[in-house]
């Protein structure tokens, strides 16, 4: 797994709500990557925590307007501008990321002030956690990690870089997600289980066991989906 969360300039969450500072600090407001449904959600976060928001970053609709904010392509990043993605697509992420870092630009943290965000849990940056979700006592997210809306995550877990966990989710405690994993909407994964690189839990399932890298898994108790990752 990636050692993106431990970079210097990841955040330590010592207040439920830490995540405006660093984007308010931009006097050109904050950038959202991608005007689809996850880059309006990260909208509606960053104006319930009163974060400014200048614009959209999107090639589709470069050129017009969302939600009366202007669109511009992603290489039109201002220089040294501050972004989140709001792209739920982990592959997505982790294109773009290195596309707006060429422009100087630095990924915030973005923290709905209706979730849950307990002591000693360390956000990086580039983090989006949505309204109602919680996230319990001493968990790592990793870089571009993204819990939508009430969604829970338990103590110790550890999130990887671009993990996203969909509405509804619940991840127990001392539970591993690693880099670019995607727990689906209502799904569980039980304490202290792994679930691998790139997989992909279905919506509903119960992870029960550790799930192997690039396997996407179904059902209660879940198991891989035919010509998904192997085994049927």
């Amino acid at each position: 797994m990636s050692q993106g969360i431990s970079a210097p300039d990841a955040a330590t969450a010592t207040d439920p709500h830490p995540a405006p500072g660093p984007a308010a600090e931009d006097g050109g407001g904050l950038w959202i990557a991608g005007a689809g449904g996850v880059g309006r959600e990260a909208l509606d976060t960053a104006l319930a925590s009163g974060v400014r928001v200048a614009g959209f970053l999107d090639d589709h609709r470069a050129g017009g307007r969302v939600r009366g904010l202007p669109v511009l392509a992603p290489r039109q990043i201002p220089d040294g501008a501050r972004y989140v993605i709001g792209i739920a697509d982990p592959g997505a992420r982790q294109r773009l990321a290195p596309l707006l870092a060429e422009r100087g630009a630095r990924p915030a943290t973005l923290v709905h002030p209706r979730a849950v965000v307990a002591p000693e849990t360390e956000l990086a940056e580039g983090c989006i956690v949505l309204g109602g979700a919680y996230i319990s006592s001493s968990v790592r997210l990793g870089p571009h990690s993204q819990v939508h809306y009430n969604a829970t995550v338990g103590h110790d877990a550890v999130l990887g870089e671009r993990v996203t966990v969909y509405p509804g989710g619940n991840v127990s405690g001392s539970v591993l997600l690693e880099d670019d994993a995607t727990v689906g909407s209502n799904a569980v994964v039980l304490q202290g289980r792994t679930v691998g690189r790139g997989a992909f839990v279905g919506a509903a399932a119960v992870v029960t066991r550790d799930v192997p890298p690039h396997t996407t898994v179904i059902g209660s108790p879940a198991r891989p989906m035919p010509g998904r990752g192997g085994g049927a």
